[in-house]
């Protein structure tokens, strides 16, 4: 799976899941916080994504992940590892 593509895909995810109208993916960069950055979301926010996640690429989240949670790229690592 191409890291860029993926990285838009999630992109696009959150904003669906969170229906953040006012934003694009070109807004969201890939390496920022996603709690604590300009997005601002919050736990919920977090487990809604998750959620999507699971659906959308089939993987098994756990309190171990929450890591992953950090931005973009550690989601598309997240993403990457479950497919290896």
């Amino acid at each position: 799976m191409d890291r860029i593509k993926l990285e838009e895909e999630i992109k696009a995810l959150i904003i669906d899941v969170l229906e953040l109208e006012d934003i694009s993916p070109k807004d969201i960069l890939s390496g920022a916080p996603l709690f604590d950055g300009d997005l601002g979301l919050d736990s919920i926010d977090g487990l809604e994504i998750g959620i999507a996640l699971k659906k959308k690429y089939g993987i098994a989240i756990d309190h171990k992940q929450k890591k992953y949670f950090h931005s973009v790229l550690t989601l598309v690592d997240l993403v990457l590892g479950e497919k290896e």
